[in-house]
């Protein structure tokens, strides 16, 4: 399972991945299993590129239409006879949702009876193996395959086969499907499947062809890689005869057609995607009469495509006005004009605008102007900290590029003038270290004493518990007084304050050797002597002889 979901993960573009998750979150809401179904399995599998997304669900599709409205979805269609919505997905994207559903056909040439059914019962009303897959995008189910027909296998073998033996009676529409996938695919149709082809043409199936079925065809004509290809082939089987009596090869706009694949493809590598069907129904019907071209247009169920196709004249012809006049007037304005165009537009007007000065500068916008943001200075940039971390990085970058294009900074000289006033101030320097505290300002003290020189005794009593010192003070001998008071270990002192060194005192015998022992104390004569508590926490006694009993 998870190998599938992977595959579907890196084969769809973001734009489609958004979509799918729109779609399921709608389908979720309304409680209905959602299926990615059809040509969208068959392109993932295959490695071609994924023209559009097909989803089928149990229930009734149309109910999903406000919510996919209300995030950003736009519906193209909405057929209430099979509960199937056309739509165009943000940013741009291509989808079909449909009921699961059965078919039967109880008399040639006539609708079939369409029911609600399983997901099961709707593959098997497909047209052929390679398309009747569905992938479950359900918790519980997610990434589950089902193949019931193995069209996986005829993937791998790379031929198309129909379902049964009554594919091509049932609909008609399949034979010019055939004939449009064995010439993008280059696949040939299975042994069975040609036998029943041939079968078909000659009792004269496709007279019983729907006209719903015709408009679908012309449109996905439309979406072809090679539309000119697959039209020559229609010619050679006639079926071209069947989408229109006086459609011909001939009526075919070909250099038109020529150069709008060649604009889409350098514009695909600059990393614009225009959206070209509207302009390959323009020129694939070129030569064709007013009447024609309205029974073509009235036949497409896309009506977001028949506008767009109405449109595509008037649109180019203003996008062209406002480049000939003072709105492009200089290389930075043509350029700024042109950026926020639709690709759509500027991709038709390329190919068909007849003033040489806009056919120019659209070429410019594509070339040459391009180079120029070659000559922003961008390591001088990350020197001053101009850097796509600060907010007005965007800005700056553009305006510096404007100015090239209009030639107002013509050296780098020039342009780090502009650039300096522009630099944000340099960072505040960093606080100064806080002072140690604790175990760490213990050790460092400590560290500090092993290289200084050792420290003089002080007059001044204290305990120094918990206080580093340079070295252990040494307890100095004190004369008998009148008034015996014990003597204690004295306090370091600096180390700058220099005494005259005395002799150390031996350390007492059970004591640790870590720490100095007590000083001495001097008894008075005739009372027993009294001793100080240790500087250091230790069990041992500082003075090792034993004490005299009171009187």
């Amino acid at each position: 399972m998870a190998d599938y979901i992977y595959t579907l993960e890196t084969r769809l573009s973001p734009d489609q991945q958004k979509g799918v998750t729109l779609v399921l979150d709608a389908a979720k809401a309304a409680g209905m299993n959602l299926y990615l179904t059809g040509g969208a399995i068959r392109d993932i599998i295959t490695g071609f590129p994924i023209r559009d997304l097909d989803f089928t669900v149990q229930g009734n599709a149309l109910k999903l239409q406000k919510d996919l409205e209300r995030a950003g979805a736009v519906v193209g269609d909405a057929d209430n006879e099979t509960r199937t919505l056309l739509l165009t997905l943000p940013g741009g994207v291509r989808a079909e949702i449909a009921m699961a559903r059965s078919e039967r056909y109880d008399k040639q040439g006539k609708p079939p009876q369409m029911a609600p059914a399983t997901i099961i019962e709707d593959l098997r009303r497909r047209d052929f193996t390679v398309n009747a897959m569905a992938l479950s995008l359900n918790e519980g189910s997610r990434g589950l395959l089902m193949d019931p027909f193995n069209g996986v296998a005829d993937i791998e073998a790379k031929v198309i086969r129909v379902l049964h033996n009554y594919a091509f009676l049932e609909d008609p529409s399949r034979m010019i499907r055939a004939t449009r996938f064995t010439t993008r695919f280059h696949w040939p149709l299975e042994e069975r499947t040609q036998a029943r082809y041939e079968s078909g043409k000659e009792n004269g199936y496709i007279e019983y062809i729907q006209s719903s079925s015709i408009g679908y065809e012309i449109e996905q004509l439309a979406y072809e890689d090679d539309p000119q290809g697959v039209l020559k082939a229609y010619e050679k089987e006639g079926w071209l005869k069947v989408l229109n009596p006086r459609w011909s090869t001939a009526k075919v706009d070909t250099a038109g057609l020529g150069a709008l694949m060649k604009t889409r493809q350098q514009m695909n590598e600059l990393g614009y995607t225009p959206e070209v069907a509207p302009a390959v129904l323009y020129f694939l019907t070129e030569r064709l009469g007013e009447k024609d071209i309205s029974d073509l247009r009235r036949a497409i169920p896309r009506k977001d495509l028949v506008e767009a196709w109405k449109d595509l004249d008037s649109n180019a012809h203003s996008l062209a006005k406002r480049l000939s006049g003072k709105e492009a007037g200089t290389p930075s304005r043509t350029w700024q004009l042109l950026s926020s165009a639709r690709p759509e537009m500027i991709l038709f007007l390329a190919i068909t605008a007849r003033q040489q000065a806009v056919a120019q500068k659209i070429k410019n916008f594509f070339t040459k102007w391009r180079q120029v943001q070659q000559k922003i200075p961008l390591p001088e940039m990350t020197e001053l900290r101009i850097t796509p971390q600060i907010p007005a990085y965007p800005k700056i970058a553009n305006d510096v590029f404007l100015l090239l294009l209009d030639g107002k900074l013509r050296s780098r000289t020039e342009t780090l003038k502009f650039l300096k006033p522009l630099a944000p101030p340099p960072p505040p320097p960093p606080p100064p270290p806080s002072a140690k505290r604790g175990r760490g300002a213990k050790a460092a003290a400590v560290a500090a004493a092993a290289v200084a020189p050792p420290a003089a005794a002080s007059g001044k009593p204290g305990k120094g518990k918990g206080k580093a010192a340079a070295a252990p003070a040494t307890p100095v001998p004190v004369k008998s007084a009148p008034a015996a008071k014990p003597v204690v270990p004295v306090k370091p002192v600096a180390a700058e304050r220099h005494v005259a060194p005395v002799k150390p005192a031996k350390p007492a015998a059970d004591a640790k050797v870590s720490q100095p022992a007590s000083a001495p104390v001097v008894k008075k004569p005739g009372k027993p002597a009294k001793t100080t508590k240790p500087a250091a926490k230790t069990k041992a006694k500082a003075n090792s002889k034993p004490k005299k009993k009171g009187k």
